[in-house]
């Protein structure tokens, strides 16, 4: 009960609400680079992260790989086949050593139907997932390849002390590319052009954006310019 407790989506809920559900609720831990499901599974278990990091990814037939996303502690997926029955669109890859809560659709789904504070913070999820998903769409249409990689920079990156921010631990080359739709040779051209430029800088704890603010400008313009046609 305790460790359910913990978990974020269950925090605001007494022990008497929770009771069916601990009894059906099952504890896993994976590690770095295990596979925690598979785009195509059948099974609609609800997961909870407790702790640790993972990693949303889609393939295609042809073996292209997209990173669309990362979980955190206090993050949740499989709320989607839960909900209409159907098989896991996406495949979940653990990045650390992670624990994971899994509860099986049919329970999860009486509890959140019967309940309508889990009722409205499920809709929440959701609601929020398609928004993130929709701010993703527009980019990857609408923006050239710099401005998606500055857009993914600031999004990756965190304030650093004595100014600017910093995008640590530094990614592969190769993943950036996976996230915005693109090679990595592009990435890294791109990259080496914003360091030239005075925009960014690499070192061995991660990128620092120098100038995130120009950085925020070229987005903008992005979408200003596609606006215009």
């Amino acid at each position: 009960m305790d460790d359910l407790l913990r978990l974020p989506f269950f925090r605001s809920f007494g022990k008497d609400a929770l009771e069916p559900l601990v009894a059906v609720a099952r504890w896993r831990g994976f590690t770095a680079g295990q596979t925690v499901l598979e785009a195509g599974d059948v099974a609609q278990d609800v997961c909870f992260i407790a702790e640790g990091e993972l990693r949303v990814v889609a393939r295609s037939s042809g073996g292209h790989e997209m990173i669309l996303n990362e979980l955190r502690p206090g993050g949740v997926f499989g709320e989607i086949a839960a909900i209409d029955g159907g098989p896991r669109s996406v495949s979940i890859v653990a990045l650390t050593r992670a624990r994971v809560c899994s509860i099986a659709a049919a329970p999860f789904m009486a509890f959140a139907l019967s309940t309508p504070e889990a009722s409205h913070h499920l809709m929440r999820m959701l609601a929020g997932l398609v928004r993130e998903k929709d701010a993703r769409l527009l980019e990857l249409a609408v923006l050239p390849v710099r401005a998606r990689l500055a857009a993914l920079l600031l999004r990756l990156s965190r304030p650093r002390e004595g100014g600017g921010r910093i995008v640590s631990p530094p990614r592969p080359h190769h993943e950036l590319a996976s996230r915005i739709g693109t090679r990595r040779e592009v990435v890294s051209r791109t990259l080496s052009a914003m360091q030239r430029e005075g925009l960014a800088d690499s070192t061995r704890g991660g990128v620092l954006l120098l100038r995130p603010e120009a950085l925020e400008a070229e987005v903008e313009e992005g979408y200003a310019a596609a606006s215009r046609g």
